[in-house]
């Protein structure tokens, strides 16, 4: 891979092992030659919303909420990231939605343990 990625988080509130998630994702990566060169994390359910929609995505359309997105593309931007890897499956309108606005592609974590 010989990758600089962007680590991208989206958990329910009910998730509380998040960090080690986080922690799992960027090991994998690295294991397969990636340079993690930051993370984000979007926790649903602890603000505004909550439990009634922990298991939603804030958006249809790019998962996140939008104040989380241009933090991500601003790390992406910042960092020159090479790709941006969710730790949630993204659906195909998601990751054309999130590599138009990010500036690099948006790829799954599953997409990529799936390729090995």
């Amino acid at each position: 891979m010989g990758a600089d990625v962007v680590v991208v988080g989206y958990f329910s509130a009910k998730e509380k092992d998040f960090v080690t998630l986080m922690a799992s994702a960027a090991t994998e990566l690295t294991a397969r030659g990636a340079r993690v060169i930051g993370q984000s994390v979007q926790r649903r359910g602890v603000s505004d919303g909550g439990a009634q929609k922990m298991g939603l995505p804030y958006s249809s359309r790019t998962l996140l909420s939008y104040g989380k997105v241009r933090e991500v593309a601003e790390a992406c931007e910042q960092a020159n990231a090479d790709a941006a890897i969710f730790v949630a499956s993204l659906t195909e309108r998601q990751r054309r939605a999130l590599t138009a606005i990010l500036g690099c592609p948006a790829v799954s974590l599953s997409d990529i343990l799936a390729a090995d």
